[in-house]
């Protein structure tokens, strides 16, 4: 079947997802497909946030922390996003960033494991992830050692303290098979911590089901958090009791209203906690994963596959296999909710999209990144995009000198 501008839009009216479109601010002028790098701002966001500051803050100022329990948004927040990905209420807290709760429970990890030293992880993972190990490797804490995805099963050994990984990766949008990976782990007597960030509220995650230890995730890509949100963090409930955060800051207190001169550990996943909670952020986060859990990630996921195999049909379709090679898995139930592609000026294609309206992103040194955010893309979108694409490379507009002047893209 030809999937042209009247079939994408068949394909729209019989969108069982179609109407949550409208509750999420997008430009007219604009295809995004860069949701899983940002995701779109939620119609809600808004009034939920100038009641916070206007009310809570404004009227009740400090009395909030109690009166609008303020003081357990993070516990609360977390317990939304718990179902999210597998996960139990009280085993999800959200805090700080994910780069610092990936410190946190990576030195946790390894003080479970005293008897090793080793990370292991794969080349090429996000490099905060690879970053946060060396920083702790400098501190004499563990050292780094990395395989190849294909194999990284096979090299768990007896050395290996943690496996690190992240479940979707952020250029190709393959995905790691969490369950194998961890039983492997596990048989070796290791520990995992999944890094969730290209996951959470876009494919089905199974922590719990799977056995995970440790997950860390952020908020602001199809959580819909907003520039920065807050991060989570997951501890399984049997490490609890005995995983120490580095951190100890006073709101991982068991205390901390006590204001004693000495650290205790509170109990359960609150331990995690450092510094006070941010109050603005968490209430934005808390309106976008409220959408994603009402809409439900197993639609989401159903809905993804079919945009990504929409556009990837209708750009390799095209005859662009000389140009454009796919960097991610053909099959759509071993990637993501990204699709990403090889191109020789992938900078110069990303920048004139962007000109022509289509926001995608770029990751050095070649890949071209389109993210499919179903909660709120159409298949009109997909359309629209791949016909803005085959017109870029048709006309070489990319070669403008226009789009050869290197910008930041975050």
């Amino acid at each position: 079947m030809t999937f042209d501008l009247e079939t994408a839009r068949a394909y729209d009216r019989r969108d069982p997802l179609r109407a949550y479109r409208d509750r999420f601010v997008l430009p007219q002028d604009v295809v995004y497909l860069d949701g899983n790098s940002l995701g779109a701002l939620p119609r809600a966001t808004a009034g939920r946030l100038e009641a916070v500051v206007g009310e809570e803050w404004g009227r009740d100022l400090i009395r909030s922390w109690n009166k609008h329990d303020w003081i357990v948004a993070p516990q609360r927040v977390g317990a939304k996003i718990a179902p999210l990905i597998g996960a139990r209420p009280h085993e999800v807290i959200v805090a700080d960033s994910t780069s610092v709760n990936l410190h946190k429970v990576l030195a946790a990890a390894l003080g479970l494991r005293p008897d090793r030293r080793v990370v292991l992880s794969e080349p090429g993972n996000f490099p905060t992830d690879l970053y946060i190990v060396q920083g702790l490797a400098g501190a004499g804490r563990c050292e780094l050692r990395l395989a190849d995805a294909e194999v990284i099963a096979d090299q768990i050994d007896a050395e290996v303290a943690v496996v690190l990984l992240t479940h979707v990766h952020y250029k190709s949008g393959r995905m790691h098979d969490m369950a194998r990976i961890t039983t492997a782990a596990h048989a070796a007597g290791a520990l995992v911590i999944w890094d969730l960030s290209h996951s959470a509220g876009a494919v089905p995650i199974d922590l719990g089901g799977c056995g995970a230890d440790f997950a860390v995730g952020c908020g602001y890509k199809y959580l819909n958090g907003g520039p920065g949100a807050p991060a989570f963090l997951y501890v399984a409930e049997r490490h609890q009791a005995t995983a120490r955060s580095p951190l100890t800051g006073w709101m991982g207190h068991a205390a901390g209203f006590e204001f004693r001169d000495d650290y205790e550990p509170a109990a359960g996943v609150a331990r995690f906690l450092c510094g006070t909670p941010p109050i603005l952020g968490l209430t934005v986060l808390e309106v976008g994963v409220e959408l994603i859990a009402e809409i439900g990630v197993d639609a989401l996921a159903r809905k993804s596959r079919e945009l990504s195999e929409a556009f990837i049909g209708l750009v390799m379709g095209a005859g662009r296999a000389v140009e454009l090679e796919l960097a991610s898995p053909a099959d759509p139930h071993a990637r993501g909710s990204h699709v990403s592609f090889r191109h020789a000026h992938a900078y110069e294609v990303c920048q004139a999209l962007i000109g022509a309206g289509v926001i995608g992103d770029f990751r050095a040194p070649d890949i071209l990144r389109f993210g499919f955010a179903p909660a709120y893309l159409g298949f009109e979108d997909v359309w629209r995009a791949a016909d803005q694409l085959s017109r870029v490379l048709d006309q070489r507009l990319w070669a403008r000198e226009e789009f050869r002047v290197r910008q930041a893209v975050t």
